[in-house]
């Protein structure tokens, strides 16, 4: 297709691409960052090397470069490029793709169909895919922030290979900003030079992420060249100096990355329960404090909390729910920032707190059983008798109330289904409080056995 503009209106229309935009590289050599998977030697890379195109997702955090490198990958492998948005795109869109790609075929070129945020694309949309995948009428290759097993239907996903993508390093952002002063017109024009430590500043902010990387730069450099004060260095060569104070300035209402539907999201709880589990009070606090500036709500933290404290110290320290539950109880009355506070402490204490899943672990089993077994009728004698009828067919003989036996325990009475009557699933730990608990149950015990062994004497 013939470039419907001129030379100067190119130009006009490379002037308002956002500096991402233009600094788009078109080839593999070009391209910073995955090594994992495109480093000499690795699979990917020896696929586009060789020209063997074949369908793919590129799952991976914002800004590492998934779009660019389907663009790369058609490029190398001398294929027609068509982009869907899964944002604005439906079944229609689908077929106008396909419908090109045949055209192709027929004039012997290969299309690459590239879909960005496949995973807002629902089943029927994922499935429309599939039939030209199959024989071969186009590649299909996807981008997804948020993971494929949950997000990509299974037919499409067991027709393409998953391509995990890492968030860029410090130093491979650094690399991004250095190659866009040196090699992008505009920039070049201007004259644009960056200080070693405003460089490191908006390296280690950029997250790993180079679309981010870059919007901090043009920000910088627009506050650079309308700044009054001596921040904005222009020597004889009118050289722009991008300094660590404007880099800060820059930064100053930054957004951190954080979506609540995405990995992120997940990665970060799982991280804070994790610290928890680990007795980490510093990583816990971490991973609140990192939620938080993120955007995150705080009640959501404060009831997953209250789950932690179920989950992780239980009954080695009860006091550890009771806490938690009053830190959920303080963020609802006072909201942010008083109660982040109580959630504060709450995360202390559990990750301080002696550790226990036995709870956990009992109940999951438990459930477990009760899912898998028959459903056993409950044992007469400890069933409910209100009526005279049920007192006359048997309903609760031979029961014994607890608080009338020595020690308030009927030593041997069972309270399972016969069936299960050996059962045991709750196994305290030697930790805390169920230390205690431990030898309690341990000593009624050995009462069941000696009240066991005085009936078959």
């Amino acid at each position: 297709m013939s470039d419907l503009f001129t030379d100067s209106e190119n130009e006009i229309k490379a002037s308002f691409q956002p500096l991402a935009s233009r600094c788009r590289p078109s080839l593999l050599e070009g391209y910073i960052g995955q090594q994992h998977l495109l480093g000499e030697g690795k699979p990917l890379r020896k696929a586009i090397s060789s020209n063997q195109l074949h369908s793919m997702l590129l799952w991976g955090p914002p800004g590492v470069g998934k779009t660019t490198l389907a663009r790369i990958i058609a490029n190398s492998c001398h294929a027609e490029f068509i982009e869907i948005s899964a944002v604005m795109s439906g079944v229609k869109e689908i077929r106008s793709a396909v419908e090109q790609a045949k055209m192709h075929l027929v004039q012997g070129r290969r299309t690459l169909v590239f879909v960005d945020e496949v995973h807002r694309f629902n089943k029927t949309q994922q499935d429309a895919f599939l039939p030209y995948v199959e024989d071969g009428t186009i590649v299909f290759i996807g981008a997804t922030t948020e993971n494929p097993s949950f997000e990509v239907n299974n037919a499409l996903l067991s027709r393409a290979r998953v391509y995990r993508l890492q968030s860029l390093s410090d130093k491979e952002i650094e690399q991004l900003i250095h190659s866009a002063i040196r090699s992008d017109a505009e920039l070049v024009d201007q004259n644009v030079s960056i200080a070693d430590d405003a460089l490191d500043l908006l390296a280690s902010t950029a997250m790993g992420d180079a679309r981010r990387a870059y919007n901090l730069l043009e920000v910088s450099l627009q506050i650079a060249q309308a700044s009054d004060t001596d921040d904005w260095d222009t020597g004889s060569n009118q050289e722009t100096i991008i300094t660590k104070a404007i880099a800060e300035l820059a930064l100053a209402n930054e957004v951190k990355r954080f979506d609540k539907q995405g990995d992120a999201f997940y990665d970060q709880i799982s991280a804070l329960h994790k610290s928890i589990r680990g007795s980490s009070v510093d990583g816990a606090l971490y991973w609140f404090c990192r939620m938080l500036d993120g955007g995150c709500d705080p009640l959501y933290i404060a009831r997953r909390v209250v789950r932690m404290a179920s989950e992780e110290v239980g009954n080695a320290d009860p006091r550890a729910l009771e806490v938690s539950l009053n830190a959920w109880q303080v963020q609802e009355r006072l909201g942010s920032p008083e109660g982040e506070l109580a959630v504060a402490q709450a995360i202390t204490y559990i990750a301080s707190a002696p550790k226990s899943n036995a709870v956990y672990t009992a109940y999951n089993k438990m459930r477990a059983i009760v899912s898998e077994t028959k459903d056993y009728e409950v044992p007469m004698h400890i069933r409910n008798a209100p009526t005279k009828l049920m007192k006359e067919s048997g309903f609760g003989d031979g029961y014994r109330y607890a608080h009338d036996e020595p020690n308030a325990y009927a030593a041997g009475e069972n309270y399972l289904p016969e069936e299960l009557k050996d059962l045991s699933v709750y196994q305290p730990v030697d930790r805390g409080l169920e230390k205690k608990i431990s030898d309690k149950l341990e000593w009624l015990k050995s009462l069941d056995e000696a009240s066991m062994n005085k009936r078959y004497e």
